[in-house]
Parts: structure tokens; C-alpha cells; sequence
């Protein structure tokens, strides 16, 4: 499918993406694998390049072209390399952390992290998630008690990307007490604060090369100059950022099976079995055809959201049927592509290997795909509720 969604620009920048993956990454990416960790090295080389914080105004650093579609290029070109692990760390950094410090920042926050993190001297992380606290963020246990003009920070999260590798993390926490805007806040913690420590690097089914970990906070002092946004509002400010975040997982799922269908395209037209190339088999063609058409749906459903997304229309609703649709549509495809690659495709030195396991994690996290659902049905039962009893 022609994607139309693109203008010469992006294609442009494209070419320079390519190149700099086929330089920068794709030579490192299974030692990042082996090691559980990227090199900071690939972070400032991205960040020098000008591939991070591309939509951060150009006062703090970043590109200045807060256009979604150069995001998704990025997304794209790493998933071609499968570049899997990179990919997670840097959109957390571009899709999660930056826009909170973008949006809720102080002036001063903005010129301490904004250009640290877009030239890739810094990296950042988004905690929200703990033990007992997943989807249901009301849950969070994590509490920042005030004491005089400070809080004392004492709490724990789990399942942290680039936790290992962070310089500033943007905490969901508890606050007592309650303001009248509500009870919880969010905090940029920079992690050479007295009280942070980082617990285990996870030990993960796949995204191997990216850091994922335990964090604890004991007793860490913060001031108003730390509080991101309105003190209360916290949960109200993750709520508002969670559809670009879903995009993003969004984006990513469909870039994966775009390049899941690529490869395994290639390897049933190279190998033969029975004396004819394997994709010569109707049913190996008739596998190939449901696959390309799936994803020209797909193509069209995340378009269509990425428009919305750069018009500022991007509702709750929209991304949740994205996120939920494509992660979902990803599962099927990686597995029915493995599958086509026959034992070739247990064997981790082939991508499609690799790709399978990836994709597992794409309907859990961003809010699981029940959730999405959820989001959708309550949507579609309030448009069905009397009006007097709205």
C-alpha cells in the first residue's frame, strides 16, 4: 500500500534515518541484546544526528516539527533493522518523557532537561507502574508526604524502561496531603538524588537490549521546583498524555509486522521445498495475501489517527481502537510469519525470531488491550445512555 500519508520531506528524512541505522545500529544491536543495555554511545549519536526530540521547540534543543510522521519514520527504519530494544528506549524517551517535561515544565525545567535529553546526554523514564499497580493507576501506592515547603518521596515501580540507563524520571506518586485538585502529582526526580535506587534489571521474554527495572525512593527530598504540572492533577496529566502514548505502541506494532511480512516475503521466494520456491504454494500465497491485506487495513486505521494526532483531534476512543487493533493484528502476524519460515524460524539468528518475542509485550503495556476495549465500550454505551441520564 502506497502510503500517501508521507510528503517529500518525510522522505527525506527517511533516507537519513536508513542510513544512520545501517551505521549506527544495526552493527550493535545483537551485542545491545546480549548485554541487556544499549550504549549511550548510539543515544548521543541519535541525539547528534538530530532523532531525538524532534517535536521539541528549537529554543530547548529539539527539531521544532512537532509532526508525528517523523516519529513514525523512526519507528519505522528501526523495526526494518530489527532494532526492537532501541526503538522501545527512544520512544519512551520522544513519545513519554519528553512531552510531560514539554508540556508541564517550568521554564527551568525545560532548559535543565529538554536539551539534555534531545541531544542524547541524558535519558529518561516514565514510572507510573508499580507492584500492585499496572493498568489500574489508581492503585499506586507510592506517596509523597508534605513536610514544610518539601515531600518526602518513599514508594517503589516496577517495569521501568531505561531504568537502568536514566538521568530524570517522571514519577506518578501519591500526595498528602490531598489538595482540592485531587491526590496525586507528578515529579521529575533527576536520579543522582539522595534516596533513588535502582533495583533489578529485569530479566525479560524480549526487547532484550533495553533496560527495563525496579526503582525504589526513600525519603527523597523534592521541592515545588520538582513538581511537574499542578500538584493534584497528576493522574488528570498522565490521563491527557496516554492516546499519544498508545500511538506510539501503535506505530511501532505496525511497523514491526510491515517488516515481519518483508522478510519472511524474501525468505519464501528464496528457499524451496518439493522442487518449487515455497512461495509458489497457494497456501503459503494465500497465507502471504491475508497478511499484506491486514495491514493495509491497519495502515489505513493508523493514518487516519496520526492525522487526527497532528490536528490536536486525537480523542481517548481513536487511539485506544489503534493501540488495541494493530497490537492485537501484530501477534497474528509475527506468529503466522514464523510459522512460514518453518524450524528457520525458532532460531534466533533470523529476525522473525527475534520479532516474535518483541511483539508479546505490545498489548500489555500502555494499558492492556481489555483496557482499550473497555475505553471503547464505555464510549460506545454513554452514546446509548439517555440524555437525562448522562
Amino acid at each position: 500500500m502506497k502510503r500517501s500519508i508521507y510528503e517529500p520531506i518525510h522522505h527525506e528524512f527517511r533516507s537519513s534515518v536508513r542510513s544512520f541505522v545501517d551505521k549506527v545500529v544495526t552493527p550493535h544491536s545483537e551485542k545491545w541484546d546480549e548485554q541487556g543495555l544499549v550504549d549511550r554511545e548510539a543515544w548521543t549519536a541519535a541525539g547528534e544526528a538530530g532523532f531525538l526530540g524532534i517535536a521539541v521547540p528549537e529554543a530547548y534543543g529539539g527539531g521544532g516539527t512537532p509532526d508525528f510522521r517523523f516519529r513514525m519514520i523512526m519507528m519505522e527504519e528501526l523495526c526494518r533493522a530489527g532494532a526492537n530494544s532501541f526503538n522501545a528506549g527512544t520512544s519512551v524517551q520522544d513519545d513519554l518523557v519528553i512531552p510531560y517535561l514539554a508540556d508541564l515544565g517550568t521554564e527551568d525545567q525545560k532548559h535543565t532537561w529538554l536539551p539534555r535529553l534531545c541531544s542524547g546526554v541524558a535519558i529518561g523514564s516514565l514510572a507510573l507502574t508499580e507492584p500492585g499497580a499496572g493498568s489500574d493507576l489508581r492503585g499506586i501506592r507510592s506517596l509523597a508526604r508534605r513536610d514544610g515547603d518539601r515531600w518526602l518521596l518513599n514508594g517503589s515501580k516496577t517495569f521501568i524502561t531505561n531504568g537502568i540507563l536514566a538521568d530524570v524520571i517522571v514519577v506518578l506518586t501519591r500526595i498528602e496531603p490531598a489538595p482540592p485538585e485531587g491526590g496525586y502529582a507528578l515529579f521529575a526526580v533527576p536520579t543522582d538524588r539522595v534516596g533513588f535506587h535502582r533495583g533489578r534489571k529485569l530479566n525479560k521474554l524480549g526487547l532484550r537490549g533495553n533496560d527495563t527495572a525496579e526503582l525504589s525512593f526513600v525519603d527523597i527530598e523534592l521541592t515545588v521546583a520538582d513538581l511537574l504540572g499542578t500538584a493534584g492533577r497528576g493522574l488528570a496529566h498522565v490521563m491527557e498524555r496516554l492516546p499519544r502514548e498508545r500511538m506510539s505502541i501503535a506505530a511501532t506494532s505496525l511497523a514491526a509486522s510491515v517488516a515481519a511480512l518483508e522478510w519472511t516475503q524474501q525468505y519464501c521466494f528464496d528457499r524451496k521445498a518439493f522442487g518449487q520456491r515455497i512461495g509458489d504454494f497457494q497456501a503459503t500465497r494465500f497465507t502471504l495475501a491475508e497478511i499484506a491485506t491486514e495491514l493495509d487495513a491497519a495502515t489505513s486505521l493508523l493514518d487516519r489517527a496520526t492525522m487526527l494526532l497532528n490536528a490536536d483531534e486525537l480523542t481517548a476512543v481513536d487511539a485506544a481502537k489503534a493501540k488495541y487493533w494493530i497490537t492485537d493484528l501484530h501477534q497474528r502476524v509475527v506468529d503466522r510469519c514464523l510459522q512460514l519460515h518453518g524450524g528457520y524460524g525458532y532460531i534466533l539468528e533470523y529476525p522473525i525470531a527475534r520479532a516474535f518475542v518483541d511483539a508479546r509485550i505490545q498489548p500489555i503495556y500502555g494499558g492492556t488491550n481489555e483496557i482499550m476495549k473497555e475505553i471503547i465500550g464505555r464510549d460506545i454505551a454513554h452514546t446509548h445512555t439517555p440524555q437525562e441520564h448522562r
